[in-house]
């Protein structure tokens, strides 16, 4: 197959059995709805390795034949590619972890459930490919909107549907904020193909409108990828949506959300007339230190599991800003071979909880102090997860924070030690966990003023068979997970190949005269990209990890308060008060964001 081909066809697949699971889950049983949903990922999943393999530079198919200029295109780097295979594998990977999960034998929502999540692909799968602002547009919406209803599936439970209220509420605020940034494009250059807008940019300065429009665009997506302050929604999503979704959450969309901001960046705003490259680092480089570590901070925080995996993300969200900010084709390799390690890493986190749920009817890490002895295989592929997130060496987490490390060190002395702290804190509030749930390590953990919001006690299983065996692709699904994310350290190929299509990602001629054709074409030399462990990389690998180690092992063996300065515990107590859990309050950070955002970039054009 070619190129041409497999471009619309690794959209098309799920965006067609999505229809056809909703109709045939009428009549057949909810068997044969699991092995069609999973036939059409597994179909997917083939398509896009197969496009991945064959892309060199950007790969472009224009939809219906019609030319960029005044039709829509479907255009693929290895990054763009790499991160719509991503997704494609974790829904497989959650179809596969789902089967038998939920108690519908029968029925119209037989087939609801898996037709829902190939809508979520499909709006994944068609936002990593696109080379229209539009379109991509419509497909970050299509995946939202998929998004809200499965936080929400479980409708008899009012708290999902609460969840997903926020979520719904918060993300299409952002997502009209979008719509009237690309109306201003539109009006500013005629166009909404992304390499035209950016040509078009050339033929003005850079004024209000532009800045304006670029921070309206990109809101949608620093809601998406959980950007602080943007992201208060998700801890709530994460805390009463089914484990599959947060599977898919936490391992694809909010990556699509940092890897969007960096695509518009590039093809459209990174030349004259768009956004100065200064501001943009000084910009999103605060921005990503910011969200690392509260991030971090609030991961510690926790004993509800989701909400301790959810603030994880955050935190790890910000160091996939802080590559892109960079702007260098190293950073923004060592995001993307970081986004593919974590994305398997933390689904497989989420896929673990999701067995102590089942067994328990708990996430909360106290009220499941020593409950989990007899679960030891469980209790090693958490501790290899919390690990695998502290960058512990040979995990393509590792490798990616070891390549982020040494382009941000270039940049910034001081960027590597925000690297080693957000990981040490989130991989070691998991430890923490891990060894009280499944050892029983230390004293019996008690309860604090303050904590009852967060605790994650009293949750209603999501499987209604009390008793049953455990599935074994409950447990085999995170298993696997784990180990793709240790092939993407330890496999060269899949680096250097990632690395090769940073340097395409960040050359935005490359891009242009792919998609334009002929009239604006460009012969690139491409720069070579670091993809490799180096001794520093591995050091600093080994020192993340063995300080997540040293924080979870303090806290279980010593369960008191550390003696922080009186201003630092205000400060950490005025953070979690910020996280209120009130619509209101999410959306006036919402409006802050925006605002801020508009004033910092303003200053700096």
């Amino acid at each position: 197959m070619t190129d041409a081909t497999l471009l619309p066809l690794a959209v098309a697949i799920p965006l067609l059995g999505a229809p056809l699971l909703a109709v045939a889950g009428r009549v057949l049983p909810r068997t044969g709805c699991d092995v069609l949903a999973t036939g059409a990922a597994a179909a997917d999943v083939v398509c896009l390795a197969l496009l991945w393999s064959h892309i060199q530079g950007v790969a472009v198919t224009p939809v219906g034949g019609w030319p960029a200029q005044i039709g829509i295109v479907l255009a693929a780097d290895r990054v763009g590619a790499g991160l719509a295979l991503l997704a494609s594998c974790l829904v497989l990977a959650v179809l596969a972890y789902s089967w038998r999960y939920f108690d519908e034998p029968r029925g119209e929502r037989a087939g609801l459930f898996p037709a829902m999540v190939l809508t979520f692909q499909a709006g994944m799968v068609g936002f990593a490919l696109t080379g229209d602002l539009f379109n991509a547009f419509v497909f970050f919406e299509l995946m939202g909107a998929a998004g809200y209803a499965l936080t929400g599936y479980r409708i008899e439970d009012p708290r999902p549907l609460q969840g997903a209220l926020t979520f719904g509420i918060v993300n299409s605020l952002a997502a009209y904020c979008s719509l009237l940034g690309i109306g201003l494009l539109y009006a500013r250059t005629g166009q909404l193909n992304l390499a035209a807008m950016g040509r078009a940019m050339g033929e003005h300065r850079t004024d209000l409108l532009v800045v304006v429009s670029f921070v309206l665009v990109v809101t949608a997506m620093l809601v998406k990828a959980a950007v602080v302050p943007f992201h208060f929604w998700l801890p709530d999503a994460h805390a009463v949506a089914p484990t599959p979704v947060c599977m898919l959450l936490s391992g694809a969309m909010v990556e699509l959300g940092a890897y969007g901001i960096g695509r518009v960046y590039w093809t459209v705003f990174s030349g004259p007339g768009g956004i100065p490259h200064d501001a943009f680092r000084h910009t999103f480089t605060a921005l990503g230190v910011l969200t690392a570590l509260v991030g971090a901070v609030m991961c510690w925080q926790q004993r509800h599991l989701k909400r301790m995996l959810a603030y994880s993300t955050v935190g790890h969200v910000g160091l996939f800003m802080v590559g892109i900010a960079l702007l260098t084709p190293g950073g923004v390799a060592g995001a993307a071979v970081y986004v593919a390690a974590h994305g398997c890493a933390k689904a497989a986190l989420f896929g673990l909880t999701g067995v102590l749920l089942d067994r328990y009817g708990s996430v909360d890490e106290h009220g499941l102090y020593g409950r989990a002895r007899d679960l030891r295989l469980l209790g090693v592929l958490f501790v290899l997860g919390a690990l695998a997130l502290a960058g512990l060496p040979p995990f393509g987490t590792g490798l990616g924070k070891a390549l982020g490390e040494a382009a941000a060190g270039h940049s910034q002395a001081w960027l590597p030690a925000v690297y080693v702290l957000t990981s040490a804190l989130t991989g070691g509030a998991l430890l923490r966990a891990a060894l009280r749930i499944f050892w029983g390590a230390g004293p019996v953990p008690h309860s604090r003023p303050g904590e009852a919001e967060t605790s994650g006690e009293g949750e209603e299983p999501e499987v209604r068979e009390p008793g049953r065996a455990l599935p074994p692709m409950m447990v085999a699904v995170p298993a696997l997970l784990l180990a793709l994310c240790a092939v993407v350290g330890c496999l060269p190929a899949v680096a250097r190949s990632l690395a090769r299509g940073a340097a395409v990602f960040t050359d935005p001629a490359v891009y242009r005269a792919a998609v334009l054709g002929p009239a604006v074409a460009h012969r690139a030399v491409l720069p070579h990209v670091a993809s490799a462990w180096t001794a520093e990389g591995l050091l600093l690998g080994g020192g993340s990890a063995a300080a997540a180690a040293a924080f979870a092992a303090l806290a279980v063996l010593r369960p008191v308060r550390l003696p922080l300065h009186r201003g630092v515990r205000a400060l950490v107590t005025g953070l979690r008060r910020l996280h209120s859990g009130h619509l209101g309050d999410y959306v006036a950070w919402l409006a802050l964001g925006v605002a801020a955002l508009c004033a910092a970039f303003g200053a700096q054009t």
